[in-house]
């Protein structure tokens, strides 16, 4: 397939308006393999929406081998036309100060993925000539070979800043730009985009998007820049073993943040995965032997969990049935007592002897490190864990809860940070943590022996 990267000079260039765009007016003629560097839960969902492909996430500190990341690259692309990946932040922004520390830069780097920098035209000309040069000429080893001008107020500006660019910095051709339109804006909320299926006009915005990149994007020009990878067929690098294990996984508006590489992990490994509605079913489903529930927006569905008495119920008797629960971060604000937003304090399950309120500042953010004291559902005590937090919201605990995680965050080789969170009640842990399962071969496993999974007998 052949490969591009969209990639931002800054956090709101523009370069999700840019990738959604470009999705929009090739899939029709293109089989187009999305991917999200960085933990985004969100903009995948809208990558899924227009290609019909399951977005990926590409990530070097959540997977931090670079084979297992160039397999999760590669895998299953043999009948792509295009992978697109969509870069996180600033293309140089990472964890600290270093441009390589798990950045879109050393992503494409790894990868050898060219790249199309998306600039912010609005308010500038020849100034944007000075941004470009030095994108281009700070790390000469990322590929850059193209540029998109975002917010762009006219034909006539965006002629001044093409030309600007043409001038001051070689080889490197000016493809296109996105003209300033207020209404395609897409709306967020404290976690980053409001998620599509929220969004009443989204197709309609999405479609606008593909309409003007056609319209003023070379996408020509574009597809003969990108670079071509091959799917190698490799073995997956973690599930090295066939189990039995009938996993039940929450899925609606609520519980929906999941990494599509971990649930195909599993699939793979021989778990079923049997989806069911904490928001509107009424049982749990049939046969399961443990639950999985995600992060979301449980905030904004409060009053819908907190009125289903029976869901529950249900719940609750399985933790004290001692059957394995592995939550994070909506699922924990779930497991607790109450949870409180601004339309007031809702009843949760009460597994977790503590409460949520959501807050309007984040309270953590970025990438951790974590070691559970204890033996825990997540990993042994003593195990390194890599993942992410971000969230709006705090837990407290009461008397007699105690955590079980170790976490801190590491920036520039300094411990940056340091606190305690996760909770284990019986078999049931939660946690604020996001984690990706092809971090480790021993953590998956691990996990899989934890939920209770049989290992099949060989023959």
């Amino acid at each position: 397939m052949k490969k591009l990267m969209i990639a931002g000079a800054t956090s709101g260039s523009g370069k999700t308006s840019v990738t959604l765009g470009i999705l929009s007016a090739l899939s029709d003629t293109l089989r187009i393999q999305p991917y999200k560097i960085g933990p985004d839960y969100v903009d995948t969902k809208f990558h899924s929406r227009i290609t019909g492909r399951q977005s990926r996430n590409i990530d070097s500190f959540l997977v931090p081998d670079v084979h297992s990341l160039k397999y999760l690259f590669e895998r299953d692309t043999s009948d792509v036309d295009l992978g697109l990946v969509e870069g996180v932040m600033g293309l140089y922004d990472g964890l600290g100060t270093d441009k390589d520390a798990h950045s879109s830069a050393s992503i494409a780097k790894m990868l050898n993925i060219p790249v199309v920098l998306v600039v912010n035209g609005r308010s500038a000309s020849t100034s944007i000539a000075a941004i470009v040069k030095g994108f281009v000429e700070f790390d000469p080893a990322v590929s850059i070979v193209g540029i998109v001008v975002n917010n762009v107020m006219s034909q006539n500006h965006f002629e001044l800043i093409k030309g600007a660019i043409t001038r001051y910095v070689k080889n490197v051709p000016v493809l296109g730009y996105l003209p300033f339109k207020k209404s395609l804006s897409l709306p967020s909320r404290q976690l980053g985009l409001v998620p599509d299926n929220e969004l009443p006009a989204v197709d309609s915005k999405i479609s606008e998007l593909g309409q003007l990149a056609k319209a003023h994007i070379d996408l020509n020009q574009l597809l003969t820049l990108a670079g071509t990878s091959v799917d190698a067929h490799l073995p997956s690098p973690i599930v090295t073993q066939q189990v039995d294990l009938t996993l039940g996984i929450a899925q609606d508006d609520a519980f929906n943040f999941y990494y599509q590489d971990n649930l195909e992990a599993l699939r793979e490994a021989g778990v079923t995965l049997k989806p069911f509605s904490p928001i509107a079913d009424k049982a749990l489903p049939d046969g399961i032997d443990a639950l999985y529930l995600g992060g979301g927006y449980p905030e904004e569905s409060a009053a819908e969990l907190a009125a289903n008495t029976p869901m529950k119920q249900a719940i609750r008797a399985f933790s004290q049935a001692n059957h394995p629960i592995y939550a994070e971060c909506g699922g924990l604000m779930y497991l607790g007592n109450r949870l409180t937003t601004d339309s007031g304090t809702f009843d949760m399950l009460g597994l977790l002897d503590g409460e949520s309120e959501m807050t309007p500042r984040l309270k953590r953010f970025g990438y951790c490190e974590a070691s559970p004291a204890v033996d825990t559902v997540i990993g042994a005590a003593g195990t390194k864990l890599v993942g992410h937090e971000f969230h709006h919201s705090v837990f407290t605990a009461n008397a007699g809860l105690e955590p079980v995680l170790r976490m801190r965050k590491v920036r520039d080789g300094v411990v940056a940070d340091e606190w305690t969170g996760g909770y284990q009640v019986r078999q049931t842990f939660a946690s604020y943590l996001h984690v990706h399962f092809y971090q480790s071969k021993a953590v998956f496993n691990g996990l899989l022996n934890r939920l209770g999974a049989r290992v099949h007998a060989s023959h």
